[in-house]
């Protein structure tokens, strides 16, 4: 999830980081033609490119007249080595717009479909699930979650019966409410999940005290949610040049840059920055290439956004 990045992200990839790529070109050997990098899922015997898409903001309005336009962005992520789109029952026309997508490019057995539902008792919830599997056009998705967790009692028992039927890879808690950290860490440790996905950028660390800790010792996956900072991060930033070191851990945008940071964490699985736009989609995924900062280099990172 994350909210529009739209102008804001024009200006600081079109504008003053005109003058940082050759500040921050990446090293000779890396670029798009690089393999992107891909973590293994706990649980499984299986491994996820580390750059997804989130679909929270510039999905779930769009109508018929925006869907080439998502299928370019769709494209650009298979395109680019990525795989996972993650999205949620409650994304307005999200699911529709995503499975439009597969059910033309006859594409599903190239995604990592994640998606989320909300209720919990066992009828309402069944059919919030089948509502999603026919939007998605798909009988089954790889990633169910139980979204926005808010009592530490909620219990994972139907997601794993529909696990059991084959309806689901994988099944998984999110939240993006502090406020909810408390409950959602007790899950984490009772259910022990195959993923948990949280809110997570360089300006929004809370999760790097108790979820993403919890998650590691449950042998949870861990998906990042508003990993721009809800483009709180790219305000920051804009008009400022990119340091000229971070050709060392190959960042040649500040969106790579911010992405890495996170990446630069072992306990994070993968990255799902939202975008509407093909070209940013791209941007993104070559945070997934090349090698990622140490705890030293996220460090100086940190101290280049305080100043």
């Amino acid at each position: 999830m994350r909210t529009p990045i739209g102008t804001t992200r024009r200006q600081v990839l079109n504008g003053a980081l005109a003058l940082s790529f050759a500040a921050a070109v990446p090293r000779k050997g890396f670029g798009a033609d690089s393999p992107i990098l891909a973590r293994k899922i706990p649980h499984a015997d299986e491994s996820l490119p580390v750059v997804g898409l989130g679909t929270a903001v510039s999905f779930p309005s769009a109508g018929a007249e925006q869907q080439e336009k998502l299928n370019a962005v769709i494209d650009a992520l298979l395109a680019g080595g990525g795989k996972l789109v993650d999205t949620a029952s409650t994304y307005g026309n999200s699911e529709t717009v995503i499975g439009n997508f597969i059910d033309a490019k006859k594409s599903r057995a190239r995604l990592f479909l994640a998606t989320k539902i909300e209720v919990q008792p066992a009828k309402p919830s069944a059919d919030e699930f089948q509502r999603s599997l026919t939007r998605l056009r798909t009988d089954k998705v790889d990633l169910l979650q139980l979204h926005n967790v808010s009592g530490s009692g909620q219990s994972l028992a139907q997601f794993r019966d529909w696990k059991a039927a084959g309806r689901c890879r994988y099944i998984g808690v999110t939240s993006t409410y502090p406020q909810d950290y408390s409950a959602m860490e007790a899950i984490i440790r009772r259910e022990k999940p195959d993923f948990v996905q949280v809110d997570y950028s360089m300006d929004n660390r809370d999760a790097e005290k108790r979820i993403i800790p919890a998650a590691a010792d449950a042998g949870a996956a861990v998906l990042t949610a508003l990993p721009l900072g809800r483009t709180s991060l790219l305000r920051a930033v804009k008009g400022k040049t990119l340091p000229d070191w971070a050709r060392d851990f190959d960042a040649g945008t500040w969106p790579q840059f911010f992405l890495k940071f996170l990446l630069g964490n072992p306990h994070v699985t993968a990255v799902i920055p939202g975008t509407g736009n093909a070209e940013h989609m791209k941007d993104n995924l070559n945070a997934g290439r090349g090698r990622m900062p140490n705890e030293q280099e996220r460090q100086k990172m940190i101290a280049v956004l305080r100043s």
